[in-house]
């Protein structure tokens, strides 16, 4: 149910006050500049502030946030409204409070001034009211109460929202956006009580960034640096922390949230910040205090009495300060415990740290929030049956790169201590770490964090966000989803890009900010950068590696414009959110590039090209340091020093390097003093191994062009080298007449290419080879290009030289069912978007005529056996069983099912390129039309992409010398590549 209140009025009988229920629209529109709305209340007005008053029986921490809202009012008009607890001198105010401990909100609530049903009892929920004469002596007032401390918290940040100061004012230096006069619009607003119950950050993998600047800064992870955190929470609505914890440089320890500031707790208390601990810190201690005592060994079996000893002492500091207590024991490290999965031994440590619990507050331990966090190896305890009190919140996890690994099943949701899910925007481990750049798509988070909350694990939402910095937006959206998934829909996601722009930095420019966000996101998303290697983007096929790279530098492009165009109080936001995130892309990108180019050139003896790009790789590398240097020496003069300085080129394992690497380049010398004319055509290499041709064999690069076809009308490209140490002048000629090139003549010092196509109507009908001569230097060499001057008999997606690619959202048909829906996920993997059904909690589906599918049409030219590619996301099993499954066929034949997990060992390689690929074989198709249907099984798969290959890979085995070689023709097919085949022509 939607808890946006629509439409309704409601007549208070004393007050005669007509609260108005506002849509969800109102959330974003209940602040005005306009002067001339009847019934609206002045904040600002002319010069004066209505002042802020609030009880001193109120919490403290409700007391110390209405002093940030004093400052954000100043911030915004310039003017600074007086903080009153005692009487009001003035006709208006606004009246700020939480219900049961401020006397004049319940006051109001008495009387029926102010409308408490809606959030009266609720966990975390606020309401803002305007009021006429809420005592005889005010006439207007703004009511802003809360349901408990957080609650009021939460309604005065969200006014200072709404007024213009953005939750990453001081994280992200996100600038004011300035007011001369505000006023609140005449009504009621509450965004109902958040549907997820404890909803917060992990600060984690710190070292060297976030802990190089808290030590420069703060000299340790005290309470004045998290007091810059929990403001942060609460600006975003969350409510509960996992501290930082990692260890340090040489010069600083690791963190003990605990043990370091005891002002830390307390100051979280004060907030109304929940503080637990991680899956791996148990019983409110931080890893690092073992190692600061003297226990003994980590081991429960041999060492019991000294963890009940430790434990008591987390417990018993904790006081009654508001916390989640983490139950259960990994092993030392963030490892498993040895021994392999003891299911007894597991139910013991817990039982016996609740006893812990219960003995230290004095009150039974089911009174105490408590979780287990089923991470890593504690998913196998949970799979093999372990099982704890049911008032212990289990928390399911992802696998480390955003795919839940586990969900709770039907009849496990009447556990009274619900179920979460830990998340990750970053990771150290394998396959790679990724720690420096944002990498998370919001789509991603919203299909995985959708299904969690469908599935009923609405308890406790957290992720872990490594140094804050620079996972702003995916935190924002994290949050905000966490507070209400059902208000955030699948089409509600490109706008979330476009307020949170505009939240940023106001509407100018929002929507081209929220499409490089969106962007950049996904483009990062497709790869790390940390996994990156000069290998990736292919250089030779769907000139692949050249569209990655212009597509990073067209958002550069648009950003800097942007950046120009902003004031100088927007700049630095601006830099930090958006302009260095993709420099900084693109650079690293455009750098892997230039190596793969530097060997690509080296093994055609191409000398200047290949130094041409050894150069702009070196040239790339140093551009990386010094982009960091303008971050973290220039930025707000210096600021944020260190922030960025994670390494994140040239990861050779899982672990992060202490230094970044370039990649390896290499260097050649041409001996003779000539010019020497080289090419290569488009898809025209012929594989070889350690740089050996072998003539015999045709090893060497052969020249002829792919076939053209008026379907596709393709342009393909031969591409002219110097091999040559002097300039080289050359010149192509057609010797048909209906073959047309971009330019017949040229002197290239590097390389150059000429692009050949098709004049169909002066084409002859049928198939032909066309011949184009390219000369320069001392040689001449004849090029062919074939042709097929005909159409398919068929429409839709049409084969391009053995290929046809189209994305999962090109559908022609969805065929659904009652209470069952095709969702085309906007702009989420790698391409463009992705399609799953809705809801994700269904049942498995049997297969039948009728049953659900998506269905494609495509068309072939000739008869042909095919090879389906299936492009997925790597979703996780998370229903444990067998795996996730799906089916496909093409036209009447019965439908293939195919497994997503029927296949070990392959996690790293679907983690490592963020697409899992299914294939199936299908025989005997004829030239033609034909349609494709994607058949639902399991509920929760994410299609992406589709992929036909009519041609193959055409890899005949040679014996040569004893070595076995694979040299690959040119005969069509799918082409070795990481984001495959672009998407095909479609005919109507």
């Amino acid at each position: 149910m939607n808890n946006w209140r629509i439409g309704v009025l409601v007549t208070v009988f004393i007050s005669l006050q007509v609260i108005v229920c506002m849509r969800p629209s109102y959330a974003n529109t209940y602040v005005t500049e306009e002067q001339n709305i009847q019934g609206a209340f002045p904040l600002v007005h002319k010069g004066r502030a209505a002042p802020l008053w609030i009880s001193t029986k109120d919490f403290s921490g409700v007391q110390k946030v209405i002093g940030h809202l004093q400052k954000d009012i100043e911030r915004v008009t310039g003017v600074t409204p007086t903080i009153v607890n005692g009487d009001i001198q003035a006709k208006t105010a606004v009246i700020i409070g939480t219900i049961g401990h401020s006397p004049l909100i319940d006051k109001l609530i008495s009387e029926g001034k102010i409308n408490a049903r809606e959030i009266s009892g609720k966990w975390d929920s606020y309401a803002l009211q305007t009021v006429d004469n809420p005592t005889s002596d005010i006439d207007s007032a703004l009511v802003i109460f809360g349901s408990n401390k957080r609650g009021t918290v939460y309604g005065m940040y969200d006014l200072s929202a709404k007024i213009g100061v953005s939750p990453w004012y001081w994280w992200a230096d996100t600038p004011i956006q300035r007011k001369k006069n505000v006023y609140v619009k005449p009504g009621y607003y509450s965004p109902g009580e958040p549907k997820v119950k404890y909803r917060g950050i992990f600060i984690n993998d710190e070292n060297p960034s976030l802990t190089r600047w808290v030590v420069e800064n703060y000299g340790s992870y005290n309470h004045q640096f998290y007091d810059k955190v929990y403001e942060l929470i609460l600006r975003n609505k969350g409510n509960f922390l996992w501290p930082a914890m990692w260890p340090g440089p040489r010069e600083v320890s690791a963190h003990a949230f605990f043990a370091d500031d005891p002002l830390n707790h307390q100051l979280a208390d004060e907030y109304g910040i929940v503080i637990s601990t991680t899956h791996h810190e148990p019983m409110m201690r931080a890893a690092d205090e073992w190692y600061r005592g003297d226990y003994g060994p980590w081991d429960y079996k041999t060492n019991k009495a000294f963890f009940q000893e430790y434990w008591r002492g987390g417990i018993e500091r904790m006081k009654d300060y508001e916390s989640l207590v983490t139950v259960g024991m990994r092993g030392d490290g963030d490892t498993a415990l040895p021994g392999g999965t003891q299911v007894e031994l597991m139910q013991r440590i817990v039982e016996d740290q609740r006893e812990i619990i219960q003995s230290v507050t004095g009150k039974p331990a089911n009174e105490t929030p408590q979780v287990w966090a089923i991470y890593k190896e504690m998913q196998d305890y949970w799979d093999k049956g372990t099982r704890v009190a049911e008032d212990i919140t289990i928390l399911f996890c992802d696998d480390n790169w955003g795919n839940i690994k586990s969900l709770p099943k039907k009849s496990d949701l009447e556990r009274s201590g619900g179920f979460g899910i830990y998340y990750h925007f970053d990771y150290v481990g394998g396959p790679k770490s990724y720690k420096w750049a944002n990498v998370t798509q919001i789509e991603k988070v919203w299909e995985q964090m959708n299904l969690a909350y469908q599935h009923g694990a609405d308890r406790i939402w957290v992720v872990n966000v490594g140094d804050i910095k620079p996972h702003e937006l995916p935190t924002s959206f994290f949050l905000d989803f966490a507070w209400n998934p059902e208000a955030i829909s699948h089409q509600d996601l490109p706008n979330y890009y476009v307020k949170w722009a505009t939240q940023q930095f106001g509407e100018k420019h929002a929507q081209q900010i929220a499409d490089i966000l969106a962007m950049y996101t996904k483009y990062n998303a497709r790869r790390t950068p940390e996994m990156l290697t000069s290998k990736t983007y292919s250089v030779e096929h769907y000139r692949e590696a050249d569209r990655v790279v212009d597509d990073y530098y067209a958002l550069v492009d648009k950003a800097q414009v942007i950046y120009n165009q902003l004031p100088q109080s927007h700049q630095a936001g601006f830099y930090q959110l958006v302009l260095f995130p993709v420099q900084t892309a693109a650079n690293i990108n455009a750098m892997y590039v230039a190596a793969a180019k530097n060997k690509f050139y080296v093994e055609r003896g191409a000398s200047r090209s290949a130094n041409y790009y050894a150069d702009m790789t070196k040239q790339l590398f140093y551009k990386d340091e010094v982009l960091h240097r303008e971050y973290h020496e220039e930025l707000l003069d210096g600021k944020w020093n260190h922030m960025m300085a994670q390494t994140h080129i040239g990861h050779p394992n899982w672990y992060s390097p202490s230094i970044n690497s370039m990649p390896a380049v290499q260097y050649t010398h041409n001996t003779g003093d000539k010019a020497d004319l080289g090419f290569h055509v488009e898809y025209g290499t012929i594989y070889h191994f350690g740089g050996v041709r072998f003539d015999g064999l045709k090893w060497h690069y052969h020249n002829r062009l792919p076939q053209f076809d008026p379907a596709n009308d393709q342009a393909y490209y031969i591409e002219v080298f110097n091999k040559g140490a002097a300039a080289l002048a050359y010149q192509v000629k057609a010797k048909q007449d209906w073959i047309k090139l971009s330019q017949t003549a040229g002197v290239v010092a590097t390389e150059e290419r000429i692009f050949v196509s098709i004049d169909w109507k002066k084409a002859p009908v049928g198939y032909s080879e066309g011949e184009i001569i390219l000369s320069g230097g001392d040689a001449t060499y004849s090029i062919s290009a074939p042709i097929r001057n005909e159409f398919p008999n068929g429409k839709g997606f049409v084969e391009n030289n053995g290929v046809v690619a189209f994305n999962a959202e090109d559908y022609d048909h969805a065929i659904g069912k009652s209470g069952l829906s095709w969702i085309t996920i906007p702009n989420y993997g790698r391409t463009r978007s992705a399609v799953t059904v809705s809801p994700g909690n269904l049942a498995a589906q049997s297969l039948t005529q009728n049953s659900p599918h998506l269905s494609y049409t495509f068309t072939l030219f000739d008869d042909t056996d095919i090879t389906l590619e299936s492009y997925l996301a790597p979703t996780y099993n998370f229903k444990r069983g067998e795996g996730l499954k799906f089916a496909v066929s093409i036209d009447d034949e019965p439908p293939q099912i195919l497994n997503l997990h029927d296949v070990k060992g392959i996690w790293g390689e679907r983690v490592s390129n963020h697409i899992a690929i299914e294939k199936s074989e299908h025989k005997g198709l004829l030239a033609g039309e034909h349609t494709l249907k994607v058949w639902l099984i399991d509920s929760g798969i994410v299609f992406q992409k589709f992929v036909i290959d009519t041609g193959g890979l055409k890899t005949p085995a040679i014996k040569s010398e004893g070595a076995f070689h694979s040299p690959v023709t040119n005969l069509g097919g799918v082409k070795p590549s990481y984001l495959g085949p672009p998407e095909s022509k479609r005919l109507n």
